[in-house]
């Protein structure tokens, strides 16, 4: 996901996350949701994110759902 400059450029902006939270919040469940609720907002990201990591779209998406619950 991140492999793609504007795509990391962007989640950086829109998140208000620094690499540095990002990588130190990988457990942390704000920062997965704050990672999710980026891919669902936009298709392209969601289908490269699903596929970069061997998952369907849909099960990112409940990921979301169910944290943010």
């Amino acid at each position: 996901m991140l492999g793609d400059t504007d795509r990391a450029q962007r989640l950086l902006e829109l998140t208000g996350l620094t690499p540095e939270e990002l990588r130190a919040g990988l457990d942390d469940p704000g920062v997965l949701a704050a990672v999710l609720d980026f891919l669902c907002a936009h298709e392209p990201d969601l289908l490269a994110a699903a596929d970069a990591l061997g998952v369907t779209p849909q099960q990112l998406a409940s990921a979301r759902e169910r944290i943010n619950a």
